[in-house]
């Protein structure tokens, strides 16, 4: 019979080995957390003086490293801040790692980037979509209408028949005036005519009653 205490022992030992111990907190670097002017100094060759502004706070990325952040007054970065890196080594003066722009939790931030054949495919189905919907459209509008297509030549006809009538009725008052006795508006038009035929005569009669005299 196997002993319980060793069983028991065992089972301790096998639950054990399964638990993985949290790490601990990195500790910020008090030496590094003074170095502020540094980090400033190191702002101020990237950026002006009036853009850098107070201390917002910092990060310990390592156990001798550390990030300090810095207000970022610049126009159009609501919600962004400086950040300088510093590091150091047992006895020795910080020194600056690096220096960056980086935004805060409400700040602005452009669009996630879309690679252009997903762009174009978007593109395309919307189109699609569109041409789509504008067909169904114009069926719409058939049915409202209460016709289809075969019915449209036939509307076309009898307005064309109408025409035809209306042209014929003036063709024939136009052709009665013909038929007259060339009386247009009440002037006899033959009247005229021989009116001009008499004066004609009458011109030329003055014409030859002065050579006479001469």
């Amino acid at each position: 019979m196997p002993d319980l205490e060793s069983a028991g022992a065992a089972i301790e030992a096998s639950d054990g080995a399964g638990i993985v111990a949290e790490p601990a907190p990195i500790v910020a670097d008090e030496v590094l957390l003074a170095a502020v002017d540094l980090a400033r100094g190191a702002l101020l060759e990237v950026t002006p003086a009036q853009s850098v502004g107070s201390v917002v706070g910092h990060v310990a990325d390592g156990e001798h490293v550390l990030s300090l952040h810095f207000a970022a007054d610049l126009p159009g970065y609501p919600g962004w801040h400086w950040s300088v890196t510093l590091a150091r080594v047992e006895d020795a003066d910080p020194t600056v790692l690096e220096t960056e722009l980086l935004p805060g939790e409400q700040a602005l931030l452009a669009p996630e980037w879309v690679p252009w054949s997903e762009r174009l495919a978007e593109y395309r189905a919307s189109q699609a979509a569109a041409a789509a919907e504008a067909e169904s459209g114009d069926e719409e509008s058939d049915v409202d209408d209460g016709r289809d297509g075969d019915d449209a030549p036939a509307a076309d006809e009898a307005d064309g028949d109408e025409d035809a009538e209306v042209g014929d009725e003036v063709d024939d008052d136009f052709g009665d005036e013909d038929a007259g006795d060339d009386v247009f508006d009440g002037i006899d038009i033959d009247a005229l005519d021989e009116g001009d035929e008499d004066a004609e005569d009458g011109g030329d009669a003055d014409e030859e009653g002065a050579d006479e005299s001469d």
